[in-house]
C-alpha cells in the first residue's frame, strides 16, 4: 500500500517500452494496451518526464482511473515546478500518485536535488502528490534514503542476476532494500528482466521478483496484449502461456548517421558506450536498454529494438 493510502497493483505497466524512446507507439495505441491492462486488474503506471508517455496515459484516464508514478531530474524550485507541471498537464489531472527524482546515486546526489525534494513535499501537503520519492540503479542510493527520512518510495533496479546494479552485488541491493522495507517505504522494482538481457530465462527472474518480499511492485515494460496476458497471469498466480512470453532478444541499435558526439556515452549511466573509429558503440553485457542515451542524441541514431 502506498502512504497516500491507495493500493497498487503487483504489476506496474513500466511506460518507457512504448515511449518514443523504444517502441515509439502512436499515443493512442500506447493508450489502449494501458486500458487492456487495466482490463485485467492492472492500476498501476510508472513513467517519467523524459519519456513521452503522457499523452497515451492522459488519453487512457479519461476511461479508467490509474495509479501514476513518474520521476524527473528536478533539482530546485523552479525545475521541480517545471516538471510537475508538465506531468499533471500531460496526464490532464491535477495530482499525480507518485513523484520521483530520477536517477539518484547516492547521498551526496540527494542533497544535490534537496531542494527540489522539499518542493516535492511541499506538493505533498497540499495534497497535489501522494508519495515522494527516488529511482536508482545504485544501492549506495537506496541506503541513503533510508538515512535522509523524506523518501517514502523507492523505484530500484534488482533483477535475479544482478545486471545493472552500479555499485555493487545483487546481495547488496537486497540488503539495503529489505532495511528500506523494514523503514515502511513503499518499493516497486525495475529491470526484472534486465532490459531483456534475462529474457531467456524469464521463469528464473520473475520467480525471484516475484519473490522477493521487499518488492511490494515490479514495473514490467509490455509492448503488446500478448505481453500483457503473459504478465499479468504470471502476476495473478496462473500459469501463463508461454507462447505469449517475449521472445525476442532487444538490442541497442546505432544508426550509421552516428557522427560520434559522444553525448550517449556521457549520458550513459551503466558505462555501456564508447567511441571507437568516429562512432558510438555499445557493449551490450553492459546495457540494460534503458534507451535514455537516445534521449542524449542530437541527431536521433540511437533506438531499442
Amino acid at each position: 500500500m502506498l502512504p497516500s493510502g491507495k493500493m497498487p497493483s503487483r504489476l506496474c505497466f513500466g511506460s518507457l517500452t512504448i515511449s518514443p524512446l523504444q517502441a515509439n507507439l502512436p499515443p493512442e495505441q500506447g493508450a489502449d494496451l494501458l486500458l487492456y491492462a487495466a482490463s485485467l486488474g492492472v492500476n498501476f503506471v510508472d513513467t517519467a518526464d523524459l519519456y513521452g508517455t503522457y499523452p497515451a496515459i492522459r488519453l487512457a484516464l479519461r476511461e479508467c482511473d490509474m495509479i501514476v508514478s513518474t520521476k524527473s531530474y528536478a533539482y530546485d524550485e523552479e525545475t521541480a515546478e517545471a516538471s510537475f507541471r508538465r506531468a499533471v498537464e500531460g496526464i490532464g489531472r491535477e495530482y499525480i500518485d507518485v513523484f520521483l527524482l530520477h536517477e539518484q546515486e547516492s547521498e551526496h546526489t540527494l542533497r544535490g536535488h534537496a531542494r527540489a525534494l522539499e518542493w516535492f513535499h511541499k506538493k505533498k501537503r497540499e495534497g497535489l502528490i501522494g508519495t515522494v520519492g527516488i529511482s536508482t540503479h545504485h544501492v549506495a542510493a537506496v541506503r541513503a534514503a533510508v538515512r535522509h527520512g523524506g523518501i517514502e518510495a523507492l523505484h530500484p533496479l534488482i533483477n535475479h542476476a544482478g545486471i545493472g546494479i552500479a555499485d555493487g552485488t545483487r546481495e547488496d541491493m537486497e540488503a539495503a532494500l529489505q532495511n528500506a522495507d523494514e523503514a515502511g517505504m513503499f518499493i516497486y522494482g525495475m529491470k526484472a528482466l534486465a532490459g531483456g538481457h534475462l529474457i531467456a530465462e524469464r521463469q528464473a527472474a520473475f520467480a525471484y521478483a516475484l519473490g522477493f518480499a521487499p518488492l511490494h511492485a515490479v514495473a514490467l515494460g509490455m509492448q503488446s496484449k500478448a505481453e500483457i496476458d503473459y504478465a499479468a497471469a504470471l502476476f495473478s498466480g496462473k500459469a501463463p502461456d508461454e507462447s505469449l512470453a517475449i521472445d525476442a532478444q532487444r538490442r541497442l541499435l546505432i544508426h550509421a548517421w552516428c557522427e560520434g558526439c559522444g553525448k550517449c556515452v556521457e549520458r550513459c549511466g551503466q558505462k555501456a558506450l564508447s567511441l571507437a573509429n568516429g562512432k558510438a558503440t555499445v557493449d551490450a553485457a553492459k546495457c540494460v536498454l534503458c534507451g535514455y542515451c537516445a534521449a542524449a542524441c542530437p541527431q536521433f541514431c540511437i533506438k531499442v529494438v
